[in-house]
């Protein structure tokens, strides 16, 4: 005979596998609950992503709309081939300031990189163990230093230092804000060259030295081309951060809508001249919508540095 307390167990399990079936439509399916798990992940990410892509639209249109506006009492020849920015006589030329920028990015740039490569190559290379994890670290919390520390440091130090050594009276221009600047992009440059080049194959390197290759002649010909993508990607974020950047900029560079013949004349740069007149502009006004437009310009440099980084990645291949 069954044992009455057993004999209904079999009976209830049935029951229960019935309830789900019924309750859901189906048994219980890993792979059914998998599938639509990695579907819906799949959904999100491209939710977020087109968010982003929409966020980035909403600024370029913003921007773009409310400085076009400039053009409806400023001719393009004037904003982007005159030097004369004088808003309370109604000339809105932009030149000085778009001068200004590229001169700063492209000094900084040369000066910034190869000393930035020199110092990848000293890390990656060159250090032993232990000092290489002790200055990584130390690239690394330069990188999160607050740009006004930099600027307050370029003003107090630096344009005095300038001062002293080249006879000049005031030290502001585009020297200090490139030195400044060179200061503060110099750990990005480095540490990224240096994970760059440390992700050399060492194949490579042992290849080369099979060669009769001097520790120079690897360096400069085996390493430096195998890592070309990765530390030209550096030096682009580099200076997407140069060319954005605003406080430590303000702080040395004179703020003087003139064009700089001199790299001891103080001159003023796009973000700089947004930063000091923004806050004295009439809303609905000629001026405001100059400074848009200018903000603008920065946007659509900053996307051309971007697509710059993706097409350096495509050329030069994976390491």
């Amino acid at each position: 005979m069954l044992n009455p307390s057993t004999a209904g167990q079999p009976a209830a399990a049935g029951e229960l596998g019935s309830s789900l079936k019924s309750r859901s439509g189906k048994p219980f399916d890993r792979k059914s609950r998998l599938f639509f798990t990695n579907r819906l992940f799949r959904y999100i990410c491209i939710g977020c992503a087109a968010f982003v892509c929409l966020i980035l639209l909403a600024i370029l249109g913003l921007m773009f709309r409310t400085g076009i506006l400039t053009f409806r009492d400023v001719s393009l020849s004037e904003f982007f081939f005159s030097a004369e920015w004088v808003p309370e006589n109604e000339q809105y030329g932009a030149l000085s300031f778009i001068f200004g920028t590229l001169a700063l990015t492209l000094l900084t740039l040369a000066i910034s990189v190869p000393i930035s490569i020199f110092v990848a190559v000293f890390l990656a290379v060159m250090t032993p163990g232990w000092l290489k994890n002790l200055l990584r670290p130390v690239m690394d919390l330069l990188v999160g230093i607050p740009s006004v520390v930099y600027g307050y440091l370029g003003l107090t130090i630096l344009i005095p230092l300038i001062r002293d050594l080249t006879g000049s009276s005031m030290g502001d221009g585009l020297l200090a804000a490139s030195l400044v600047l060179t200061v503060m992009v110099l750990p990005t440059i480095s540490r990224i060259s240096d994970d760059a080049i440390s992700a050399v194959p060492k194949r490579y390197v042992d290849a080369s030295y099979a060669l009769g290759g001097t520790r120079f002649q690897t360096i400069f010909k085996v390493m430096l081309p195998a890592a070309k993508s990765g530390i030209m990607y550096a030096v682009i974020l580099g200076m997407a951060r140069a060319i954005g950047e605003t406080m430590a900029v303000v702080m040395v560079i004179g703020n003087t809508p003139q064009l700089a013949d001199s790299l001891l004349k103080p001159t003023s740069v796009l973000t700089s001249n947004i930063v000091m007149q923004i806050p004295n502009v009439p809303f609905d006004s000629t001026w405001n919508y100059a400074l848009y437009m200018m903000g603008f310009l920065l946007l659509v440099i900053s996307l051309l540095m971007i697509v710059a980084v993706r097409l350096f990645q495509r050329k030069g291949g994976r390491v």
